[in-house]
């Protein structure tokens, strides 16, 4: 099974595990995908570009719990209450971890693909604040005040060809121009930032129970591959005997895109 926030990622990765006998299913988190609700100024014209800073999201009411709870449904659904392995991309990385803490009968095996894996009761966007953070390229493209409007925005609206740039540089450095065009137009302009703000206290019995396996990006602009290893570090400092296990890929942030294959490869390897 596949989850994730990000475009086109079922489409590029699913048919290589197909291929290796596994039964893949893509599946859209709260706030992203059929879940997403597009604030107005994105869809309205002209657009309003006061409003891209200002607009309160219409995804600011999703939480970490609610995202987990939905997760969890699918989980259930989809291995008919068997455990399944489940794949977390990027901000899907704490829902997952909340999933496998409270659930972990459901989840054969967690792999985090460049994905936030944040320690016992620590938000996400915690780490987006640490000195490890420092230089990515996110951070300068998002809009607004995610206090104030309840997300982290991205202006998709914008013909700016400096910000576009921007967008492909910090989630796709190592794809192909022209798919990287046709993923940055599937993106979800507001990321929940209750997904990013809850936490979960993780205990042996739960989180600590599941088989771990973190991909680590080492080309990665969104997260830093200093914030992938300081999640590895302290969740091994957390649970010392039982460690994870690292994969590190020569890819950017989304390596379901670039290489597939290879990713297909070692969840297969490691699921």
């Amino acid at each position: 099974m596949v989850s994730g926030t990000a475009p086109g990622a079922g489409a590029r990765s699913s048919p290589h595990l197909v291929a290796a006998g596994r039964t893949a299913v893509a599946v859209d988190l709260a706030g992203h995908g059929l879940y997403a609700r597009r604030p107005r100024w994105l869809t309205e014209r002209p657009c309003d570009r006061a409003a891209v800073a200002a607009e309160v999201s219409p995804v600011a009411d999703v939480s970490l719990d609610g995202a987990a709870a939905l997760l969890t449904e699918q989980v259930k659904r989809i291995g008919r209450g068997e455990p399944v392995t489940v794949v977390a991309h990027s901000a899907a990385g704490p829902v997952l971890t909340r999933v496998a803490e409270q659930a972990p009968e459901l989840v054969a095996h967690a792999l985090y693909v460049t994905a936030y894996m944040p320690a016992s009761d620590t938000p996400a966007v915690a780490y987006t604040r640490i000195p490890e953070a420092a230089g990515d390229q996110v951070a300068p493209l998002l809009r607004g005040d995610p206090a104030e409007i309840g997300a982290l925005r991205l202006d998709l609206a914008t013909d700016d060809p400096a910000y576009r740039r921007g967008l492909r540089e910090a989630f796709y450095g190592d794809v192909d121009p022209v798919l990287a065009d046709a993923a940055t137009g599937l993106l979800t302009p507001d990321g929940p930032l209750g997904i990013m703000l809850g936490t979960t206290t993780l205990t042996r019995a739960g989180w600590g129970s599941v088989p771990r396996t973190y991909v680590l990006c080492a080309e990665d602009q969104a997260i830093q591959p200093a914030v992938q290893r300081r999640f590895v570090a302290e969740a091994d400092a957390a649970f010392p005997g039982d460690p994870m296990s690292v994969v590190s890929l020569d890819a950017s942030h989304s390596p379901f895109l670039s290489m597939p294959g290879r990713l297909a490869e070692v969840i297969v390897r490691n699921g």
